[in-house]
């Protein structure tokens, strides 16, 4: 596999990554950060040594060419497969989602339909599920119409109208009808197959087509805009509220650079830019079930708890981080990582961050769940910290893991953390509260602009008192520290276009880190910057560089983490929040408006 062209299905509990042959090669259950039951996607996977196991392939018998496509509006996957001699099949893939008994119905469950539309095609089932990250091989037992691979801590039941012995077997047969497969939890299955399919698949594209009609999206680049909001919502983990960062784990950042990470927690950093970008589309229960989760993390710190910049899915601190040696890793670019040792990093930034994903549920009357009093108190605290901590070093937003600096994006996202209590206390009534945490902004403001900024770059850099670049200062504006106009916000903008861009992508800084040199750009901070030429008035530039990196999502809109800004390949976790929400932001800005055309 030489790039990342994978589909994405989901329900927001759990998530499958499918190939361009419909072979599913990443899926982890019962939910993201679960172990991987198919883990194709971290086994050397070339023409020349294939996977033996870790997938869910749907073979036709002289297969030549696939196309795929989204059912529009939906995370629902359709790919056609046709062979040499012009027998041709139809594999959907989706995760059902959808409204039943008043709650979301979201079960453990894929559903792969299978179909002919051209000659007699021949096909062959091959499901071979592995547990303990690639070092079990599960037990095969089988019922009337029912497979069952059953490992030391999960067993995963395929309910099938196909013929069992011919998937046991993976033997070829001629596909004279269509054909269903429910794979799942170890539940029996009471209904028809193809009837309980076929609900699933109406009442889940109604759901999604329900969800995308009522976004408000851009004039322009709309297809492009609704596929990264689906994107978005399916890495939202609904039962507790959070919002994992990607659905991988080990996709490097670059090739053999060792830059391998666990993404499949929720940091609260970037969880707050996908709420917040999800609000702008008027998606706003997003923000009332991370409010849910943000309560829980607040009480934490409250508790006496540090708090860290990332949690699993149930508010668990621990995520240890080790590196199993059962996989070889992405196109055998190991290491593979389970967990991820930044929970135990000291990051500033996350004080802001929090205050700032729930700020609008203080000012936003449409929110059933809108902050109140109690939120404020709980809120306080983490302010506090926020200014005694402001001028204290961290690992910053890059998660430096040897080197802690007093990185000035940390200390404007404290200066947010006050900013934006100032305006809750405001809006709340507590005039005396709000004139003190003003106080306290204007007075972090000042020793930002005094300490961050550097003579020598003609802009803010990275670290108080350096003179190194950091494309996260692209957000001053974007966070209201600077209003676009002003020559400091400028100057900072044009520094990073001088030091940071490679063609029409850039780069998070160029420093050497722990790793070494980056060699790959950062999506999110493409993007950035694309808003920030935008903002000072270089619109026509932003759009002509916007679209150009457009060229670069994969056949199905979706982005890494990570491009090669010579190859245009992608790298990095998959499919990564970060960049979705860049993109989102970036259409907002540079669409024209509504109004103009209609």
């Amino acid at each position: 596999m030489s790039t990342l062209d994978l589909g994405l299905i989901g329900n927001c509990c759990f998530g499958a990554l499918v190939d361009p042959y419909a072979k599913i090669v990443w899926c982890c259950l019962p939910r993201f950060d679960g172990e991987p039951v198919f883990d194709a996607l971290l086994r050397v996977d070339d023409e020349a040594t294939p996977a033996d196991r870790g997938f869910f392939a749907i073979d036709l018998a002289g297969a030549t060419h696939a196309e795929r496509h989204y059912v529009p509006n939906t995370p629902v996957l359709v790919t056609r497969i046709t062979a040499e001699n012009g027998a041709a099949i139809e594999i959907t893939d989706f995760a059902p989602r959808f409204n039943r008994h008043d709650r979301m119905f979201r079960p453990t469950t894929i559903v792969r339909h299978v179909r002919p539309v051209a000659g007699l095609p021949r096909i062959r089932v091959r499901i071979r599920p592995a547990f303990g990250w690639g070092a079990v091989e599960p037990q095969v037992t089988r019922g009337s119409n029912h497979i069952r691979w059953v490992g030391p801590s999960q067993t995963v039941r395929l309910t099938t109208d196909a013929v069992p012995s011919y998937i046991i077997d993976e033997a070829w047969f001629l596909l004279d009808g269509p054909a269903t497969f429910l794979l799942g939890a170890d539940e029996s299955l009471q209904d028809s197959i193809r009837d309980t399919a076929r609900v699933f698949f109406d009442d889940t594209v109604a759901y999604w087509r329900n969800w995308t009609r009522s976004l408000n999206i851009p004039f322009e680049w709309q297809a492009e805009v609704i596929r990264a909001a689906i994107t978005l919502k399916l890495c939202t983990f609904e039962e507790t509220g959070a919002v994992i960062a990607a659905m991988t784990t080990s996709i490097p950042e670059a090739p053999h650079s060792q830059r391998n990470w666990d993404y499949r927690y929720c940091w609260l950093r970037d969880a707050y830019f996908v709420v917040h970008t999800l609000n702008r589309l008027s998606a706003t229960r997003t923000l009332e079930h991370y409010l849910r989760y943000i309560q829980n993390v607040v009480a934490k710190g409250t508790e006496g708890e540090i708090l860290q910049p990332l949690y699993s899915l149930t508010l668990e601190d621990r995520v240890e981080e080790r590196i199993v040696d059962t996989l070889p890793g992405y196109r055998g670019m190991g290491p593979v990582r389970v967990g991820n040792q930044a929970y135990r990093q000291v990051q500033h930034d996350v004080f802001g961050a929090i205050i700032l994903a729930v700020t609008q549920s203080f000012f936003d009357s449409r929110l059933v769940r809108k902050g109140d009093e109690a939120l404020y108190r709980q809120l306080t605290p983490l302010g506090h910290a926020a200014i005694e901590r402001f001028e204290v070093p961290d690992a910053g937003i890059w998660e430096l893991r040897t080197r802690a600096s007093v990185h000035t994006f940390s200390a404007m996202m404290c200066w947010a953390a006050a900013d934006r209590l100032a305006r809750i206390a405001f809006q709340l009534g507590f005039a005396e509260e709000a004139a003190e945490w003003r106080g306290h902004a204007d007075t972090m403001h000042a020793r930002l602009c005094e300490r961050g900024w550097s003579e020598k770059l003609g802009g803010f850099a990275a670290t108080f008192g350096g003179d190194d670049l950091d494309a996260s200062l692209l957000l001053m504006h974007e966070l209201g520290f600077l209003k676009a106009d002003d020559p400091r916000f400028v100057g900072t903008v044009e520094a990073i276009e001088r030091g940071l861009k490679r063609g029409s992508h850039v780069f998070r800084y160029d420093a050497p880190d722990d790793f070494g040199t980056p060699e790959v750009a950062f999506t999110v901070c493409t993007f950035w910057f694309i808003e920030a030429l935008a903002a000072i008035g270089r619109k026509d530039e932003a759009r002509r560089m916007f679209e150009e990196v457009l060229a670069c999502r994969n056949t199905l809109g979706l982005l890494s983490e990570d491009v090669d800004p010579v190859t245009g390949e992608l790298w990095g976790n998959f499919p990564q929040t970060y960049s979705m929400v860049g993109l989102i932001k970036c259409a907002m800005r540079l669409s024209r408006p509504w109004e103009e055309v209609v």
